[in-house]
């Protein structure tokens, strides 16, 4: 398939003569250049220069696709001009809640890409627990939420959408015997000391988890902070389970962390966007959901 990048290469080579000169102008390597042409050729099927050994000349193929070249990215600077003036004609303020959680893990790329979309919207960002962000949605006091939707309550006033439907993995530090089995079933996971979350309900979480396969994990202890659970778990004082969202290979003090999965464990955590149902929704609530959108779709197309 034709690329805007094979486009613009083409046009470098045609516009300087050479490989060489033209490989200088767009930073990259001359073999790199000279195969972005071939293939070029080859995906419309015929010469756009002739080879030589002064440099290289425009075929007639080649000078009529030149013209044309030059439109296509003409034609795509204007569009890319037209939506941001488009964006940039959009102000206002949102004002957003997220739960503590989601806010370490999710929010500032998010963000991030909302704001280079719309710069003169200004955002206003109020972390608090989840029944406090579910409170000032039905009252009309924030926008939208971005938070765990595991454990919304007031489902029928809200509407939701899920980005993210993170995969819950156990936590164990190298060497663990656990490491060694095929399988890991949450009952070997209650034989072991536990290292249990407790900000963001997580808490609750777990309690499902455990209620539903029937079993009284041995919790050693609880802890607010996703890092001093990977430090215990590092340390070999337990294990843990936790969403994939929150899981990096290491401790801060750098010790490893290995996750695997568990058998009979198939709940996810649900993380997504949340708004007052019924009423008509903010006008800037649906450039972010965009924004929200098209970061999962470019994140599962990876």
């Amino acid at each position: 398939m034709m690329t805007l990048r094979q486009i613009r290469h083409f046009i470098a080579v045609a516009e300087t003569g050479s490989i060489s000169a033209a490989a200088q102008a767009v930073f990259i390597s001359q073999s790199t250049l000279t195969a972005a042409i071939q293939q070029l050729e080859e995906e419309i099927g015929v010469s756009l220069f002739n080879r030589h050994a002064k440099g290289m000349s425009l075929t007639h193929q080649g000078h009529q696709f030149l013209r044309q070249a030059h439109l296509i990215l003409a034609t795509v600077d204007n569009a890319k001009r037209s939506l941001q003036q488009c964006t940039d004609q959009i102000i206002g303020t949102l004002t957003i809640g997220v739960s503590s959680l989601v806010a370490g893990y999710y929010l500032a790329n998010l963000l991030t890409r909302f704001q280079r979309a719309y710069p003169n919207v200004s955002l206003r960002v109020m972390e608090d627990e989840r029944p406090y962000i579910e409170h000032l949605l039905l009252n009309g006091e924030i926008d939208v939420g971005v938070l765990i939707l595991s454990n919304l309550e007031d489902r029928h006033a809200l509407q939701t959408e899920v980005l993210t439907h993170s995969p819950q993995r156990l936590w164990l530090p190298a060497r663990h015997p656990l490491l060694e089995r095929d399988d890991i079933a949450l009952a070997d996971v209650a034989a072991e000391p536990l290292i249990e979350l407790n900000v963001d309900e997580m808490d609750r979480n777990a309690q499902r988890i455990w209620a539903e396969a029937g079993l009284r994990p041995s919790i050693s202890l609880r802890s607010a902070s996703t890092e001093a659970v990977r430090s215990l778990v590092a340390a070999g004082l337990g294990v843990a389970i936790q969403p994939d969202m929150t899981y990096r290979p290491w401790s801060l003090e750098g010790d490893i962390i290995e996750a695997r999965s568990v058998v009979d464990l198939t709940r996810t955590l649900d993380v997504g966007l949340a708004w007052r149902r019924g009423s008509a929704r903010p006008p800037l609530v649906d450039p972010f959901l965009t924004t929200a959108r098209e970061q999962h779709a470019r994140k599962h197309s990876v």
